[in-house]
């Protein structure tokens, strides 16, 4: 005899409540234990699954009346594997395949905790019913009450259904419904007479839910976001689910702005067996601030189309260059003056790799002119390779050929090539890397262009020579407490390419590189093919590191150097000539773990010609009381900016935490970016309020804006996106 169908009761509770989460720590870590849990024991594994094990009957008292009706009396238990059934009796009558069971009913397994006054059913009928239930599950923390839960075949009904993650003493929210029907066959469940209510006060009634309860992906609303600010007002977005197909969805948002009107909003994702993307719109018509149409646009997708080549598309589109000022809620999204498009397929091989992509640029500031926009590259293609011919010489190519084109300014065609021979000598004490090359740039220059420059196909072509060579030294050593590793990186690059007159080719794509310690060791200080610059010069440069021991963790490391010039460099962009001593700036950086409470990062330039400091960047980061973390940092470069940013998250107590930000700059004694707030949280309810004014333009326009946000863990968070703001600019903030 078995009673596979007396504990069918972890499926349907499970599948009765919303999905929430497993159990997380940190999440749940305010929580007590409910109190069901008092009422049950941890069981032995069985080794065997469900469908395997036995099923074994213990009691008191056994009675069997026409070898077809058993009764069970008195601490009685039915066990199978990690499933255990108590109660005061048990009835089974063999031939009518039914069974009861009475008084004190409890029932466990890995998922489930819960207790009735009464269970009975038919094996034949397929049917369970159960009264009087209350239930906590395991994973989820989820806990309620069912007046009555009766189930037949694949369809089950609850009535009078509550369901909280809250403790069940002190429930601060819980949902209500006068009856629930699970339907598995299909993967839905509805609810009638759904009601939230936070506290004791039902806050939101719907007479008919319709919900998932299996992984199967339904079409509904989503939780809605709530947010004012000055620029908008008051901000609500309230998401639709589209479930289409098994492979491809939609979501549809309804945004209201008070100051602005109605925005609507789409996004549309999917995915094959070898692509994947997602396009994304909004379209505001006839924004009440400027009576202008306003939206957005972005495909991306990602897909391979062999074993060595894929395709790769990021396409974004706005209708106007103040579209993020006006609806970003970031300062790098407010900042942003160019907008990129990009589309491509890009190769590698075992020994090559390449690409051909098209890129474009939309002006997304104001006070960008279109004479300023860059160069579109249509197309750019790019080609390397290299193969080692022995143990000792590398052979390789790399290679771009690109086609600009501009609105405004006549375009051209670029070729660029750098052959090159390297000699890669190294081992575990050190290395030497000779590297002889030779750049070849040419172009075939627009009509508009023949006029400045005087032909129409100008090239040009320097050899480059650069002997890269290091040594690594290291000792055991206490410094700093514990057994710790030292290690000592003297390195030598010496870079030799003479000088070629270039002020007479155009400039489309080249910028002068940030100076920064990995520049030491570049073989061009500009990015792009149309400036190569001139060098005969000598870099001198020494790294040391601190490694734990124990755990390889590396505690410290300190980079210092600068570039010795025999030669003064010449080559330069139209109307910013090479401004350059003897020495480049002396450059060091520190970065440093000495602690798990402390984080030091330093970077500092420092211009011994004219005794100026060219750069500066000092970053701090204290951990304490478990999740708190305070950061500071200080930027500064010469007649660009200089900025102070302190984050914070500082815990009160278990339950509140203060938030906030101060983003200073000095230069123009204007704060850029500043909140507040505070973070109150209980076992299953977390509310979060945040006060912010930012700088949202570049004639110094500020935006207020309120976020308020209330998650009730295990069921989703109402309200605009604290959470993801204090990610954004909290560096450390707890996720």
């Amino acid at each position: 005899m078995t009673f596979r169908r007396l504990l069918p009761l972890t499926g349907l509770f499970v599948l009765a409540v919303p999905h929430a989460r497993a159990a997380d720590d940190t999440a749940w870590r305010l929580c007590s234990p409910g109190p069901l849990t008092s009422l049950f024991e941890p069981l032995p594994d069985a080794g065997l699954a469900r469908e395997d094990a036995p099923a074994d009957i213990n009691a008191k008292y056994f009675n069997v009346a026409d070898q077809s009706e058993y009764h069970a009396e008195g601490d009685v238990e039915l066990r199978r594997a990690d499933q255990q059934l108590r109660a005061d009796s048990l009835f089974y009558d063999t031939e009518g395949r039914r069974y009861r069971a009475d008084g004190n009913v409890r029932y466990q397994d890995n998922a489930l905790l819960l207790t009735a006054s009464h269970i009975e059913g038919e094996l034949d009928a397929d049917r369970t019913q159960l009264d009087d239930i209350r239930y906590q599950l395991v994973e989820a923390r989820g806990n309620g009450e069912a007046a009555k839960a009766t189930m037949q075949g694949q369809l089950s009904n609850l009535e009078q259904v509550s369901y909280s993650t809250c403790d069940p003493r002190n429930p601060h929210w819980r949902i209500s419904a006068d009856r629930i029907e699970l339907d598995q066959e299909s993967g839905e469940g509805r609810a009638r007479g759904a009601v939230l209510h936070l506290g004791k006060v039902p806050v939101f009634w719907l007479p008919y839910l319709s919900f998932p309860i299996d992984d199967r992906r339904r079409s509904g609303f989503l939780y809605p976001r709530l947010g004012a600010s000055d620029n908008t007002g008051i901000d609500l977005s309230l998401p639709y689910y589209l479930n289409l197909a098994p492979n491809y969805d939609a979501t549809l948002t309804l945004r209201s702005l008070g100051h602005r009107g109605l925005m609507l909003g789409g996004e549309f994702r999917y995915l094959t067996a070898q692509h994947s993307g997602e396009f994304s719109a909004s379209w505001l018509p006839n924004d009440k601030e400027n009576g202008r149409d306003r939206g957005s646009f972005t495909w991306r997708h990602n897909g391979r189309l062999s074993d060595t080549w894929d395709l790769r598309v990021n396409l974004n589109q706005v209708s106007d260059d103040r579209y993020f000022e006006d609806f970003g809620d970031s300062l790098s999204a407010t900042s942003t003056s160019l907008l990129q498009s990009s589309a491509g397929v890009y190769g590698r091989g075992e020994s090559w790799w390449a690409s051909v992509a098209l890129q474009a640029w939309d002006v997304t500031d104001p006070f960008v002119i279109n004479a300023q926009q860059p160069f579109r590259r249509l197309p750019r293609a790019r080609f390397g390779w290299k193969s080692d011919w022995s143990e000792l010489l590398e052979v390789g190519l790399r290679s771009e050929l690109v086609a600009f084109d501009h609105e405004t300014l006549p375009g051209a065609r670029r070729l660029d090539l750098y052959p090159y021979l390297r000699m890669p000598l190294e081992n575990s004490w050190g290395f030497l890397r000779p590297e002889f090359g030779y750049r070849y740039t040419a172009y075939h220059l627009d009509s508009g262009y023949v006029d400045q420059v005087g032909q129409r196909a100008p090239d040009r072509g320097v050899p480059i020579l650069s002997l890269d060579s290091g040594l690594l030294f290291e000792r055991g050593t206490s410094l700093f407490g514990g057994n710790n590793i030292q290690t000592l990186e003297p390195r030598i690059y010496y870079l030799r390419a003479p000088y070629r007159d270039q002020d007479a080719l155009p400039v489309f794509d080249t910028r002068e590189l940030t100076f920064s310690f990995d520049q030491l060791f570049r073989n061009n200080r500009f990015s792009g093919a149309d400036r190569q610059g001139d060098a005969n010069q000598l870099t001198l440069a020494v790294s040391s590191s601190l490694f734990d021991e124990s755990t390889g963790r590396e505690r410290l490391r300190a980079s210092i150097g600068q570039i010795h010039y025999f030669d003064t460099p010449r080559v330069g962009l139209p109307g910013n000539p090479p401004d350059m001593g003897t020495n480049s700036a002396l450059v060091a950086d520190l970065s440093s773990e000495l602690s798990e409470k402390w984080r030091v990062g330093v970077t500092q330039q420092w211009d011994g010609d004219s005794h100026d400091t060219q750069l500066s960047g000092v970053r701090a980061q204290y951990r304490f009381r478990g999740t708190g973390v305070a950061n500071l940092a200080y930027r500064y470069r010469s007649g660009r900016l200089e900025q102070t940013d302190f984050t914070f998250l500082a815990p009160i107590n278990e339950r509140w935490r203060v938030v906030g930000r101060w983003n200073y700059s000095l230069r123009d004694s204007e704060t850029l970016e500043a909140f507040a707030g505070l973070q109150w949280e209980d076992c299953c309810v977390a509310v979060r309020a945040l006060a912010r004014n930012y700088i949202r333009n570049r004639e110094g326009d500020k935006n207020t804006g309120l976020y308020f946000e209330i998650e009730l863990k295990g069921l989703g968070a109402f309200g605009r996106g604290a959470e993801e703001l204090l990610e954004r600019a909290i560096l450390g903030y707890p996720r």
